[in-house]
């Protein structure tokens, strides 16, 4: 990889990275139900009129846009608001990667390698990790309902990933930009009726520009530079040239938020992590694996 692609990656990694200490900040501005549904409208508009439809059905379209939007992010941002911090939150919100490989198991009756189960293993055991602290000591850094609420929003992306893989080769970025839309009138239902308009509306009349920003950084940023440099560098890489560098994400999560919001890395933490990443590591190898052998 040149050393400027090199480069590119690392600036979507460092986005997606630092990306939950930015969604921390705009929950300081927006509720949370209402912050994801303003993330969606500008992920979508106007960018809808720009980017072509891809060749998908609106079915699965929408369904990838509710599972994403009011299944993945409504309930990061509903847990990331006082029940787990934005560098466990990076972490945890990780279990998509193999939530996602059981919905294949299931679904398709793809079958999990000795390595895989072992990564799993991994990974499970650095979430207990999490559990267990949340369990005996439950803090501002971490509760069993913020564990269990991030585990079923990285379920919901799972669902969507499953969504995305059964369409077939598709533009992401237009993919990603069209689901949003989808998303959109559900988000504001679930805001309008849990928040409630009152709260909505002051919200936004009383936001600064610094919650503003936090809405552009998710929708432009993380979102439309994030996956649209992606998938232009998986359209010129092998993905598992590209695809290491996204482990770095939760690593950037967490000293990102250990540096801009004084987040503390105990030493529970480290573990959870080393476990967690390990894991992530060992399924990309075992993927690395399981490719060669079928070009054998």
């Amino acid at each position: 990889m040149p050393f400027s692609h090199l480069l590119l990656a690392l600036s979507v990694v460092l986005v997606w990275g630092t990306n939950f200490v930015v969604i921390k900040w705009g929950l300081g501005d927006f509720p949370p139900f209402m912050f994801a549904a303003l993330r969606f409208i500008f992920s979508a508009l106007p960018w809808v009129f720009f980017v072509r439809r891809p060749a998908v059905s609106w079915k699965r379209l929408a369904a990838a846009g509710i599972f994403t939007g009011v299944g993945q992010f409504d309930l990061l941002f509903w847990a990331m608001q006082h029940d787990i911090s934005p560098g466990l939150a990076s972490l945890v919100v990780q279990a998509q990667v193999f939530f996602t490989i059981l919905l294949a198991i299931i679904l398709n009756g793809e079958r999990m390698k000795a390595l895989q189960i072992g990564a799993m293993l991994l990974a499970l055991l650095g979430m207990g990790v999490v559990g267990w602290h949340g369990m005996r000591d439950p803090s501002s850094t971490i509760t069993l309902f913020g564990l269990f609420t991030v585990l079923l929003g990285a379920f919901f992306w799972s669902c969507a990933n499953t969504l995305v893989r059964g369409a077939g080769r598709v533009d992401m970025l237009s993919f990603t930009v069209w689901s949003s839309l989808y998303a959109v009138p559900p988000l504001i239902l679930v805001s309008l009726c849990v928040e409630g308009p009152a709260r909505v509306s002051q919200a936004l009349i009383h936001a600064n520009w610094h919650g503003w920003v936090t809405v552009l950084w998710q929708s432009v940023g993380n979102t439309l530079f994030g996956f649209g440099a992606w998938n232009w560098l998986l359209a010129r890489h092998p993905a598992a040239t590209v695809t290491p560098s996204a482990l770095l994400v939760p690593v950037i999560g967490m000293l990102s938020s250990a540096w801009l919001l004084s987040e503390d890395l105990a030493g529970w933490k480290l573990i959870a992590a080393f476990l967690v990443i390990a894991g992530l590591t060992l399924n990309l190898y075992a993927g690395r694996l399981q490719l060669k052998a079928k070009a054998a």
